[in-house]
């Protein structure tokens, strides 16, 4: 039976329910992110069209798209020579998921597997792919997202997972890939959707969705949410934010159309320190107590931090996109984007080192303490101001077609941060390992004067053409120059721990610190050929190149000889190969990919065993398979899962890994993930899934007797939903069904770790108008 979710003129009665709902919403609890709404409008020409809400025709399930948004990529994921994965809307509300880290689960291979380094936990989403950090190549409907925070899907449309380089199409990345987040936009229609949710870890969430049409061309659309919420096995964690994000949409359905996007969010946060990982398989005593090895393991439930910690989040974003269709063939897509970015951290580090873990009575374990003596801060903002114009034209000549998509970008990004320390020698008292007190405070804590500032402007230009030749071969290149300049200046504390030695002046005083600059071009480029042995299918090969110059990750630069941020060393450079094949199956209704990949990054900073000074030598490797299957096996059965391997190592350099191996550090060298729903025919929906993550290596420095890896585990999570009414469903996400213990992230130096989270669950009630 279809279930009409939206009708063009709401009734009074519908308006003010959805006034209520909101009302209720935005100030008190609980939902989940994704709700259904009007549909979208109809487009003069949809190469530049973002995607935009649908009306769902069944309750059954459909987790394909066939589109990326970007109007760089201007085939559909069938013909695109490149492995993508789009994680749609539909897939994110079925598994509850609030956060892009959540989401990511969906993609194989992609995860939180780094805690971080020493007594610093990584903050945000610190997201590894394929072997290589990618918290930096996040971006937000094309623009890149700044600031090191973890991100809410309560606005998201769907996620874009491009694997391999992407410098061709956003400038400076990661070596293996980007993530892209598509926001939702206003639409011809009316409706009112919302949730509410509430689960272990006293999890209590709203969010609420209004999109109301104007006139005939306009639409203004409203997104809000409100959390509260613990995490569930874990004491004092919490991950408490709101957001609003108005949106207003004009020319709906016209040949021009205009969006102005707002988001405002706001997070205080507890964040999360980890756990020392004594007691886990490979830990050994980091000096002679040999007591050690047979140690307990720690409650997975400590927390070690005190009541000062605090994660305090504010982010500001305003966006302007303007789309002209000249005609069926020709498009403009311009982007305008101002953002800020804020975050006031402090967190409790510890480190399970021989002078920090002390057993006064080795035969009493009550009476062991770790000490908690180095305070981790980040008092840090973020700017970033771009201007993105973009091109496409379709071109038909004699028997072959030309698809061209062409632009220039202009983007200027900021880094402010001020440094905070402990004052007067202060510091919080030793926990008890075993029975942590977390009610405790007094540490004396402000400014230091260290401060750094960093900007880079870059200039980007860029052009792709798909040839297509009959009806079976296609050729696509691409390639974009970018011109970029980073100033960076800094001012340090003397004497503290990494700065430099005061000299004849006194201890604590503030010095210049570096105060360089750098500029340069980055060239890049993707070359690929696609035949179509069938309409429904591809096999394709793919060529591509993507760089990152010193200081393109943090917007700092150093003076450091074994940093690559240092601006005497050249971009990094990453090179992949890429041979695949995609198939349309089952009436177009299941979309299969397989490829075979091989990254090859060089330039990799590494210092010579015999003159002890550094040269770009390194060279780091990763290859695999990746394979995919999304859409529908019936009208009733939906699935999207995907299996990769990812052999990832050192090609040339020393090693990184604490086992002494080539293997690189925090890469699975297997992952799975799926999703299955059925719908049955009295209306329920079940599904579930289960996630392999291999064995992890951690990274190697000076840390003894810690785990020199993780275990590879399987985790697995189910789902029941109901319609009561057309206005009204329930359903219930059951989270690590077989109540799986395993270690979900491990840091550089092997002594914390990051749980798993116990078996959970969560409620959530759909309402639509």
């Amino acid at each position: 039976m279809a279930f009409i979710k939206s009708r063009k003129h709401a009734a009074p009665a519908a308006r003010t329910v959805g006034a209520a709902v909101l009302l209720t919403f935005a100030h008190a609890a609980v939902a989940s992110d994704t709700v259904d709404a009007p549909p979208q409008q109809a487009k003069t020409s949809d190469v530049q069209a973002l995607p935009g809400m649908q009306v769902d025709a069944d309750r059954s399930s459909d987790f394909r798209v066939d589109k990326v948004s970007s109007p760089k990529f201007t085939q559909s994921l069938l013909d695109t020579t490149q492995t993508i994965q789009v994680i749609g809307k539909e897939l994110i509300k079925q598994q509850g998921a609030t956060t892009l880290t959540e989401a990511l689960r969906n993609s194989p291979g992609v995860g939180t597997f780094y805690v971080g380094e020493n007594g610093s936990t990584s903050t945000g989403d610190a997201i590894y792919m394929r072997g290589f950090d990618t918290s930096s190549s996040i971006f937000v409907d094309g623009v890149r997202d700044v600031g090191t925070v973890s991100r809410d899907v309560f606005n998201i449309e769907q996620v874009e997972v491009t694997k391999g380089p992407d410098g061709t199409e956003y400038g400076r990345t990661a070596p293996t890939g980007a993530i892209n987040l598509v926001t939702k936009q206003p639409v011809l229609g009316n409706g009112e959707s919302g949730s509410l949710q509430g689960g272990s870890g006293q999890r209590r969430r709203g969010t609420a969705d209004i999109n109301q049409q104007l006139d005939g061309t306009t639409a203004v659309r409203l997104n809000v949410m409100d959390q509260k919420s613990g995490v569930y096995g874990r004491d004092k964690i919490e991950n408490n934010r709101w957001g609003i994000a108005p949106s207003l949409a004009f020319g709906l359905g016209t040949p021009t159309r205009v969006y102005i996007d707002y988001l405002h969010v706001k997070q205080n946060n507890v964040p999360d320190g980890g756990i020392p990982t004594i007691g886990l398989p490979g830990y050994s005593s980091p000096d002679k107590r040999a007591f050690l090895n047979d140690a307990e393991k720690v409650d997975p439930d400590n927390y070690y931090g005190t009541n000062q910690d605090h994660d305090h989040v504010t982010q500001d974003m305003l966006t302007v996109i303007l789309e002209h269709d000249f005609s069926d063939k020709v498009a403009l897509h311009n982007t305008a984007r101002w953002g800020r970015t804020t975050q006031d951290y402090l967190l409790t580090s510890f480190l399970g080192a021989t002078a920090n873990l002390l057993t006064p009575n080795p035969a009493d374990p009550s009476t062991w303490t770790l000490t908690r003596s180095n305070p981790t801060f980040k008092h840090q903002s973020n700017r970033i101001a771009t201007n993105q114009t973009n091109i496409t034209a379709t071109i038909e000549s004699g028997g072959f077609t030309q698809d061209i998509s062409t632009g220039i970008e202009l983007t200027s990004e900021q880094a402010r941060a001020i440094g905070m320390g402990a004052l007067n020698g202060s510091t919080w008292p030793a926990a008890n390992l075993y029975h942590p007190n977390s009610d405790v405070g007094g540490l004396v804590y402000g400014e230091t004067g260290a401060t750094s500032n960093g900007k880079t402007n870059t200039a980007g230009a860029y052009f792709f053409d798909t040839l297509k030749f009959g009806e079976h071969w296609q050729v696509n290149a691409g390639v974009r120059l970018d011109h970029y300049k980073t100033d960076f200046s800094s001012l340090v504390v003397c004497g503290a721990r990494g700065g430099p030695v005061c000299g004849v002046l006194p201890a604590g005083s503030v010095i210049p610190g570096v105060d360089t600059s750098t500029s340069d071009n980055l060239k890049n480029y993707k070359i690929g050929v696609l035949y179509k042995p069938a309409a429904n299918g591809s096999i394709y090969v793919n060529f591509a190149q993507s760089q990152q110059p010193p200081g393109g990750n943090t917007l700092t630069l150093s003076t450091a000889t074994n940093s690559a941020d240092n601006p005497n060393f050249d971009p990094q450079k990453a090179r992949t190969a890429e041979i695949g094949t995609k198939w349309d199956l089952l009436g177009s209704k299941l979309l299969l990919t397989g490829a075979l990949y091989r990254t090859t990054v060089t330039n990799d900073v590494v210092q010579d065993p015999t003159d002890l000074l550094y040269y770009q030598v390194g060279k780091k490797r990763v290859q695999g398979v990746e394979v995919t299957a999304v859409g529908k096996l019936t009208d009733d059965l939906a699935v999207s899962a995907g299996f990769t391997t990812m052999n990832a190592t050192v090609a040339n350099g020393p090693g990184v890994t604490a086992n002494g191996s080539d293997d690189l550090a925090y890469t699975p060298k297997k992952a799975f993930t799926s999703w299955v729903t059925y719908h049955l025919p009295f209306d329920l929906t079940i599904g579930g899934g289960g996630r392999y993550s291999g064995a992890l290596e951690r990274g190697t420095d000076g840390a003894v007797g810690t785990p020199a890896y993780t275990r590879a585990y399987w985790v697995f999570d189910a789902m029941a939903s109901y319609p009561i009414n057309r206005n009204f469903d329930l359903q219930l996400n059951v989270y690590n069904l077989f109540d799986k213990d395993y270690v979900a992230a491990i840091n550089k130096s092997g002594y914390r770790y990051t749980p798993s989270t116990p078996r959970s669950a969560m409620l959530t009630a759909n309402v639509r108008f």
